[in-house]
């Protein structure tokens, strides 16, 4: 059996053919900060299973008279990805970056490497210390909550997250704890004066007096509150619905996108691009498109699995076919893994599929290249509008062919994923065009009636 740290660095050498590095300036960037990490455990005379907080203090603390800030930061990460491996493989007992931010429940391991470069890195950790997941009064009421709905087949994760901030206001305030719920709410609802804050405030109301009815069905139900939802409706944005000329231009440029690391990138953000418009697929419905989702003799897209629980089987046009069969033929020639399960958009960054955030930030670039977007901030067109600009135009087309859109909606939610027609009728936004067509439409079926009515005068 192997142990680290070893001389002559196979294990370092094997951790990093793990990682299938391309470029060979990051192989040895990589190398670099692992080997320096390494010399610091073998002077400190330390076993293998006892790589603790003290190595990484001593390491860092030589490494910032080398480095320059960020790149021990780069480097800092690299080792931290290091002893996850370290720990899969046994050599280690536990990885000490990991076991600093269970302990203060930090957010992220960036800020533990911080903390440990500070002055006082016990004063800087305190710091971080953030309050344990459901240790209020209240934790026992969520989680029965939470553990309640997923059993009834719902996910509930957004739910969770709403329970969770309540639970550490509760926490940072415990002269709260024995008060009625509705005076915690109250003071929660103080805390901050925004309305998405006062309408998941009224969101976790409505869930714990549920929570409480189910306990106890002698208490009386809440009556909802619309008031904090329709003050958030207020404040939505309208979708941007993308002119025929724009959705080109973006095209154009995810097809020239600059990426001489990943030659493959540019093909596979223009196939992202046609399916959200051709197709209103969703971020994450594009994420977990699997190799054997896609049948090009039916010409069938499957989404298995995704909002709702929800799976579906989508007919496709000629024109997003064919830049599926195009992409398809270049990830072949690429010798991307062609297994049924492998991911359909693929990057070769640790050999894995793109994930929604990837292609979130992709997608955003494209836009902002384009002039649609600003460089900074969240104004401006959004992806998902390109789902509200497909069923915006699916609706025009059906005008000029003399179908009823009233008569398909049902067809179009299904084609969405939605559970009825009222999700699908958020995404129909009235543009100068749609509005002419739905009036030529009225016009045509009422002018007998205008006829009448004018000879009924004469």
């Amino acid at each position: 059996m192997n142990t680290w740290p070893d001389i002559d660095g196979k294990i370092i050498a094997r951790y990093l053919g793990r990682l299938r590095l391309r470029c060979p300036i990051s192989r040895i960037s990589y190398r670099q900060a692992l080997r320096s990490f390494q010399d610091v455990v073998v002077r400190q005379q330390y076993q293998s299973t006892q790589v603790n907080r003290r190595v990484l203090e001593i390491w860092l603390s030589e490494s910032s008279a080398v480095w320059a800030r960020s790149t021990l930061l780069h480097h800092a990460r690299i080792v931290n990805r290091f002893l996850d491996f370290l720990v899969e493989e046994a050599l280690i007992v536990s990885n000490p970056i990991a076991d600093l931010r269970a302990e203060y429940h930090a957010k992220s391991d960036k800020a533990i490497v911080r903390a440990l470069l500070a002055p006082d890195p016990d004063q800087a950790l305190e710091a971080l210390r953030q309050f344990p997941p459901f240790g209020s009064v209240l934790s026992d009421l969520m989680r029965n909550r939470i553990k309640l709905m997923q059993a009834r087949g719902y996910r509930y994760q957004t739910q969770a997250r709403w329970f969770w901030r309540f639970d550490r206001f509760l926490q940072a305030h415990p002269e709260l704890s024995d008060e009625p719920i509705s005076i915690m709410l109250q003071h929660w609802a103080a805390a901050r004066s925004t309305a998405n804050h006062a309408a998941e405030c009224e969101r976790v109301a409505r869930a714990l007096a549920k929570a409480q009815h189910h306990l106890d069905p002698s208490t009386k139900p809440r009556r909802p509150d619309p008031r904090p939802a329709q003050q958030v409706a207020r404040q939505w944005r309208r979708p941007y619905i993308y002119s025929p000329e724009e959705v080109r231009r973006l095209l154009d440029i995810a097809r020239a996108y600059p990426s001489p690391r990943s030659p493959l990138r540019p093909i596979s953000l223009y196939t992202m691009l046609v399916l959200t418009y051709c197709a209103g697929l969703r971020l994450g419905e594009l994420a977990r498109l699997n190799l054997a989702d896609i049948d090009l003799q039916i010409g069938t897209i499957t989404i298995r699995e995704t909002k709702f629980f929800k799976s579906r089987i989508l007919p496709m046009a000629d024109s997003p076919l064919s830049a599926l069969r195009e992409y398809l033929e270049a990830r072949r020639k690429a010798k991307v893994t062609q297994s049924p399960n492998s991911g359909l958009f693929w990057h070769d960054q640790g050999n894995a599929r793109y994930t929604s955030h990837a292609i979130a930030g992709c997608l955003v670039d494209i836009l902002r290249r384009a002039g649609l977007k600003p460089a900074k901030g969240k104004t401006g067109p959004r992806i998902h509008d390109l789902r509200h600009s497909f069923v915006v135009n699916r609706i025009l087309e059906w005008y000029r062919a003399g179908i009823n859109p009233q008569d398909k909606l049902p067809f179009l939610a299904t084609y969405l994923g939605h559970r009825d027609i009222h999700s699908t009728l958020v995404y129909i936004t009235v543009t100068q065009e749609l509005l002419q067509q739905a009036n030529e439409r009225f016009r045509t079926f009422a002018s007998h009636c205008l006829h009448a009515s004018e000879g009924v005068r004469t």
